[in-house]
């Protein structure tokens, strides 16, 4: 399973690219408003150039023409770009759309297996369930995700499963464990995935036994 940054914070990113852990980035306007900035196009471009991996980026709008419109022109704000689209009746025909332009879609706001299943058919490349929030109104989000993948490897169908709006180290265990294809997860949760405190103890014990050598 793969690890993205789901972000939109730019030195975020950079760290996550230093640790070598992270392959790609999913972002939103709800995240790029959190960082303080109206460029959303800049703030995309940069994340593009430090990562090479896919950069997920939202449409502004549930227009159909106008979601058409600004996927083509976001498409072209870097190689990696990756479309966000809603599962929609009008988002399902913008991906279509997209696939035969060769444009990759994240179909995004997954909250159904019937939801993800018309996204593979639509030619989208991934497909984001949203654990979180599906825990959240008392569903268990994680048996989507192993619902969707099971039913993608069955029927061979080459959409990705990214499994998003994670909220803790668990869900990325349990999402491995499900088979996703991928977990985009916030920079915090990342940041505990890498703690331990028997970690921290045993460093804490090597060093204060390599002193007690040293000082003879």
């Amino acid at each position: 399973m793969r690890i993205f940054l789901d972000t939109a914070n730019v030195e975020q990113v950079r760290h996550g690219a230093r640790l070598g852990v992270v392959s790609g980035v999913t972002t939103n306007p709800s995240l790029v408003s959190k960082e303080g900035s109206s460029d959303y196009k800049a703030v995309i471009k940069e994340i593009c150039a430090i990562i090479s991996g896919p950069v997920s980026v939202e449409v502004l709008t549930t227009d159909k023409e106008a979601m058409l419109a600004q996927a083509r022109e976001m498409a072209g704000w870097a190689t990696n770009a990756v479309i966000k689209i809603p599962i929609t009746a009008d988002g399902l025909e913008v991906t279509a759309a997209l696939a035969k332009e060769s444009i990759k879609v994240n179909a995004t706001l997954c909250f159904s297996l019937n939801q993800a299943l018309l996204a593979a058919h639509a030619g989208a490349a991934y497909v984001s369930p949203f654990v979180g929030r599906l825990d959240d109104i008392g569903h268990d989000g994680m048996a989507l995700v192993a619902d969707i993948v099971a039913v993608y490897r069955d029927y061979d169908l080459p959409t990705e499963v990214i499994a998003a709006s994670i909220r803790h180290p668990l869900h990325c265990v349990t999402a491995a464990k499900a088979g996703a294809a991928i977990a985009t997860v916030p920079y915090s949760v990342l940041l505990q995935m890498i703690q331990h405190p028997l970690t921290d103890i045993g460093i804490a014990r090597f060093l204060a036994d390599w002193q007690k050598v040293a000082k003879k």
